[in-house]
């Protein structure tokens, strides 16, 4: 148990610094903005503190904080960390006083209210609280609660913090981008509601609570199910483990549940794209590892080469789409649909290396589609058209910005020496071991990665300077803010991952221990022994 209840400060600093941004003046335009970046950085800082009392190799949930929620359910308020939760808060944290930062004169562009900038910095923060008290919940219900209640402020950042247009198709299709948003994932909710409601009533059944009766601590169901006390056929716990994972397929996304992504990401502010795609959709492939692996070890098992096929197909498939695409922004959102494949593959490989490179990209896929989304975001903020083909010429007239897009773009194709390189090559040896096939399927797809990124930086960025394209300024102080640390971790990760898989190691161990998996042992061709001249055999 915890002295400090860290875990909660984490998550109700940003919360409460939302409700203060909105008590505000309407005429304090920027002193909400001010407020929701001190915030922003203040939750920084706790999540620095976590990660400094986080013992590598400890228990494996540490910082603990546990309260009686709802006694006659089972269900508590219950908080703590493992290795895998804790990059992620640490990603959260990072990245999100970058965001509100980045989206600092959004507020302008999108409408003329009077309370706009105080909404969407609020809107900003309400989301990060719910993404950490995910990511370090250790009571089912209370992970749904937040899994669900999140999607009402990122719904409204889709659909009414787009760039501001005078065309009425534009509204109406960012309308509907933002309620295909919310429906397709309110309704794989429902689907993992009836999944917890049931999971609920075969611990009930078991009196797996502490006064008897069902419980919703992840803890104790976890120790249920490995040990086989939940007392359900694999009928009943394969019709289970589809529905937590049908959620999180669609959070995450996995192909095909992937549909409202792109139309999401283009139609909301950069900044708030970025939210979405690195920052709340890591909840549905941290969902898969923490509570389809743990709690439902055998169904893994069972659907695992299914899973790993659609995750193959959606690597080839957000690479192929991307190749495509005349809207940039558009583009680099169907490769996010291609990096999530990766990860969920890397999961459901269930290895060491598999498990340790998910997790890892998961960091990493955060930070290098931040860097390319919101220079790419810049960028279309001067020329004021997301058209491949408007551009031409950017690194004559805006030098830095170019570079910086060349590294993120780098960075997304996973070159050797930046972040994501390491990740994917975790994941590609990772499955390899126990899926051949899917990992020499998801390998020729980097060819395409390769193909996506240098053609896009080929037509933007080089070449003579097209019309409308020399007056574009470079990146402001303010952008090279936002920028630099980002680039920063790219080449630092990519030169040094330790002390993130310092982290990350033990607890995907132990999950795999947990649920009696280990790592395939190599096969190698046997080779006859050679037969010397004289009867005997060279060793």
């Amino acid at each position: 148990m915890n002295s400090f209840p860290w875990l909660t400060t984490l998550w109700v600093l940003p919360m409460a610094g939302a409700v203060l941004v909105l008590v505000l003046p309407a005429a304090w335009r920027t002193a909400a903005r001010s407020a929701g970046l001190a915030v922003a950085v203040a939750t920084l800082v706790v999540g620095i503190v976590v990660a400094v009392r986080f013992e590598p190799g400890g228990a494996q949930f540490q910082l603990v904080e546990s309260h009686r929620w709802i006694p006659a359910f089972g269900a508590g308020y219950t908080l703590g960390v493992d290795g895998i939760a804790l990059v992620l808060v640490l990603l959260t944290a990072a990245l999100v006083p970058l965001l509100i930062l980045a989206g600092w004169r959004d507020d302008r562009e999108v409408g003329t209210g009077q309370r706009v900038a105080h909404v969407y910095v609020a809107l900003t923060l309400i989301v990060e609280a719910m993404v950490l008290i995910s990511f370090t919940s250790l009571d089912i219900l209370l992970f749904y609660v937040f899994f669900e209640v999140m999607l009402i402020p990122m719904y409204f950042l889709i659909g009414g913090f787009g760039p501001r247009t005078d065309d009425a198709a534009l509204r109406q299709q960012r309308a509907r981008a933002a309620v295909k948003f919310l429906l397709y994932n309110l309704f794989g909710g429902l689907i993992m509601l009836a999944a917890v409601i049931g999971l609920y009533m075969l611990t009930a059944r078991e009196n797996l609570g502490v006064d008897g009766g069902g419980t919703f601590d992840f803890r104790a169901v976890m120790a249920a199910a490995n040990s086989g006390e939940l007392g359900a056929g694999p009928a009943v716990l394969n019709a289970i483990f589809l529905g937590f994972m049908f959620a999180f397929a669609v959070k995450a996304p996995l192909w095909p549940l992937h549909t409202w992504l792109p139309g999401a990401a283009v139609s909301a502010t950069p900044a708030s794209a970025v939210l979405m795609m690195a920052v709340v959709d890591k909840v549905g492939t941290f969902g898969m590892l923490r509570y389809c692996l743990l709690l439902f070890p055998s169904a893994s098992t069972t659907y695992a080469p299914l899973i790993s096929t659609l995750a193959v197909i959606g690597i080839v498939y957000g690479a192929l789409l991307a190749i495509g695409q005349t809207d940039v922004m558009r583009l680099i959102a169907y490769t996010s649909i291609s990096h999530f494949g990766f990860i969920i593959l890397g999961i459901f490989a269930m290895t060491n290396q598999g498990g340790a490179g998910a997790t890892l990209y998961m960091v990493n896929h955060g930070i290098s589609t931040a860097a390319l989304f919101l220079l790419a975001g810049f960028l279309v903020s001067r020329r004021g058209t997301r058209a491949i083909a408007a551009f031409g010429g950017v690194q004559k007239v805006a030098p830095i910005l170019a570079g910086t897009f060349l590294i993120a773009g780098l960075a997304t194709l996973s070159l050797p020496g930046l972040a994501p390189f390491v990740s994917e090559f975790l994941v590609l040896v990772g499955t390899f071991t126990r899926y051949p096939v899917a990992a020499i399927f998801a390998t020729a797809a980097l060819v395409l990665a390769a193909l996506y990124v240098l053609w896009l930086y080929q037509r933007m960025m080089t070449g003579p300077v097209k019309e409308g394209n020399e007056r574009l300024t470079d990146l402001l102080p303010r952008e090279l803010v936002v920028v630099a640390p980002l680039i920063v971790a790219l080449l630092f990760l990519g030169a040094y991952p330790k002390p993130v898989l310092d982290r990350i190691n033990p607890a995907v161990a132990t999950t795999l221990t947990t649920i009696g998996k280990h790592d395939p042992a190599p096969t190698l061709p046997r080779q006859e022994a050679a037969v010397a001249p004289n009867g005997g055999a060279h060793k």
